[in-house]
This record gives C-alpha cells, sequence and structure tokens, in this order.
C-alpha cells in the first residue's frame, strides 16, 4: 500500500499501523502532495493504482474493498457519518462533564469537534448522542448552526459541525464586556428568534437556550448551536424532565410540570434582558437559589434606559403562564419592526 501511495505522486510523511484483539488492523498515512480539495481525484487515483497492482501487493484480499467502502462513504451526498481519519484535532475550545470541544479541520473545511469522553459513557449518553444527532440531522437554516457529520461507533463518539470563529454571545458580552447598541441587540436578537421560530416549526424544542449557546460567525450572524439536550415534540407529547441551565429556567421546567416550545420562549426572554444588561442573570444568587426564585415568581430587575418595547417583549416571554408567552413567529414581527423603527 505504502508503494501505490508513492506510485501516485504521494509523499508519506508518517505511517501507523493499529491491531486489535479482535482480528481488525487498520494503517494511516499521513501525506502530502495531493490537494484536500479534490477527493474525487485521489479516489480515482488509487483506484487506477489497485487496479494496475492487483496480485503484485501483500495486502488482504478485503482491503480494495475497505478503502473503497471508507471513500465512498465521504462521497455521498447527505450521508453524515464520517470516518474519524479524517478530522485532523487542533485546539480544545472548551470542556463539559461528558465531553470536550475541539477546533479542527475535515476534508479542509474548518470544524468544531465535540468528544465525548469514553470512560463517561452510559446508556443514557448514547442515546443522548444518537438524539442529537437525529435533530442536527433534519436541520438546516442560516440561524442554526449546520451540521457536517458524526462518528457513532462506540467508544468514539462525536459530532463534527461548522467552526463559529466568533464565539459565543457568552464571551461576548461578559468576558469583552460589551455593551450593545440598540441596533446591533435586535439584529442578534432577531437572529435568534429566527432560528427557534426554524425548530419549533420542525416540533423540535431546545430546551437549554442561552448566551453560551448561541454562537457568531465571521459577520457576526447568530445561529443556535448545542443541541444536547433538546428534544423532538411528538404530536400530544409531554415532557416533565428537569433539563436545562437553571438562570434560563423556565418556571414549569423547574417544577417538572409538563411543558412545551414555551419553556424556550421564557429561555429567550432571560437572553434578550442579558442583551440588554450586559449582566449574568441573577448574579448575587447561586444557580439553586436563582431556580428557586423564579418559581416563587422572581425575574431580573427591569433595564433602565431601555426602550420600553423590548421591556414589555421581556416581560411577556417570561410570563408565569406559558400560554401568554408570545410565539417565536410573533417576536420575530415585533423585533423587526422595532429595529426599522429605530434605524
Amino acid at each position: 500500500l505504502s508503494a501505490l501511495l508513492s506510485d501516485i505522486g504521494l509523499n508519506i510523511r508518517e505511517a501507523h499501523v493499529f491491531s486489535t484483539t479482535d482480528g481488525y488492523s487498520l494503517d494511516v498515512f499521513v501525506v502530502d502532495g495531493w490537494l484536500v480539495a479534490d477527493t474525487d481525484g485521489l479516489y480515482e487515483a488509487m483506484e487506477k493504482a489497485i487496479e494496475r497492482s492487483e496480485g503484485s501487493w501483500s495486502g488482504s484480499s478485503n482491503s480494495h474493498s475497505a478503502v473503497e467502502k471508507a471513500l465512498a462513504a465521504q462521497l455521498k451526498p447527505g450521508d453524515w457519518e464520517i470516518d474519524r481519519r479524517l478530522l485532523k484535532i487542533g485546539e480544545r475550545i472548551a470542556s463539559g462533564s461528558c465531553g470536550d470541544l475541539y477546533r479542527a479541520v475535515y476534508l479542509g473545511q474548518d470544524v468544531a469537534v465535540k468528544i465525548l469522553r469514553s470512560e463517561q459513557l452510559n446508556e443514557a449518553l448514547e442515546d443522548e448522542f444518537a438524539q442529537e444527532v437525529a435533530i442536527l440531522r433534519e436541520v438546516q437554516h442560516c440561524n442554526v448552526v449546520r451540521f457536517v457529520g458524526a462518528c457513532a461507533r462506540s467508544p468514539h463518539l462525536c459530532i463534527v459541525t461548522e467552526f463559529m470563529p466568533g464565539g459565543s454571545l457568552y464571551d461576548y458580552l461578559h468576558k469583552n464586556r460589551n455593551v450593545l447598541k440598540l441596533s446591533q441587540l435586535l439584529k442578534f436578537a432577531i437572529d435568534v428568534s429566527k432560528g427557534m421560530e426554524y425548530l419549533h416549526q420542525h416540533k423540535i424544542i431546545h430546551r437549554d437556550l442561552k448566551t453560551a449557546n448561541l454562537l457568531m460567525d465571521t459577520h457576526n450572524v447568530v445561529k443556535v448551536a448545542d443541541f444536547g439536550v433538546a428534544r423532538f415534540q411528538s404530536q400530544g407529547g409531554v415532557m416533565t424532565a428537569e433539563t436545562g441551565t437553571y438562570r434560563w429556567m423556565a418556571p414549569e421546567v423547574i417544577n417538572h410540570q409538563p411543558y412545551d416550545q414555551k419553556a424556550d420562549v421564557f429561555s429567550f426572554g432571560i437572553v434578550l434582558w442579558e442583551l440588554a444588561t450586559a449582566k449574568i442573570p441573577y448574579d448575587g444568587m447561586t444557580p439553586l437559589q436563582a431556580a428557586l426564585g423564579v418559581r416563587q415568581g422572581l425575574r431580573p430587575d427591569l433595564p433602565e434606559n431601555t426602550h420600553p418595547k423590548l421591556v414589555s417583549l421581556m416581560q411577556r416571554c417570561w410570563e408565569a403562564t406559558p400560554s401568554l408567552r408570545p410565539p417565536f413567529s410573533e417576536i420575530m414581527v415585533e423585533l423587526d419592526g422595532l429595529l426599522q423603527e429605530v434605524q
């Protein structure tokens, strides 16, 4: 195989051989000398080289089909499962309780890779992973982070999405201490509401809407991200699980009462407040204290020097009664009208 790679003009920089106790072996070559974008050309050149040397090399009888299947899988349009070997993992961006987020390169494009820690895998986490992939495969919108693919072969589970170089709204507001002009605030809020309206149209509840899960691209377009606890809402389905982050969580979720898409609207109201103030909700309390307060009617102090229509929208979004909260279709129209007014 190394001779074949040389024959088609590739320079082998590294070679690794792996074997497993159940009889599988894997050869990994790190090469240069071929454009990353020309995967089709590389596939064809490899095929021709293998055909020319059929019977004269020492690879197993299954090697040709294995290479063919692996490369062909990458070329199928719409196919979501990727070969983890094709990921060039870079710096770690963030860490969570069950995994880490890395910047990486996949087939020449910058991506973000969420890798679940194998030592923490269990049935519940694998189910959550499967649910997240199922949702990401269904969504395609300019205000929702784009799904690239996933590796679903346990224990090496990972999800690959587009890389968002602008970082999160949370960091933009709190680490950089950015106080937004009203027009910029409204543009961010409209982006979020468009993404959420799209998700709700597709019967998806995010369940953890907060500024840390809202990411920006190079043009400061905001996209909804992190579908780790998102769920499809089946017709007539009822959810009661306490899921999300306390400071942004709706009271019915905290109380383990049935909830629906309006729980996301409550969280959006807190996000609006955050955009207007550049403060962390209930920053003088622990998360649990904040949750107990919200159960009893506590809400963030209304921001001063903020457009009264925006303050009114916040208050309606965080109404205690879910049915009184506006849907995102109305929120979008209201925010867009306010943006036209202030411009």
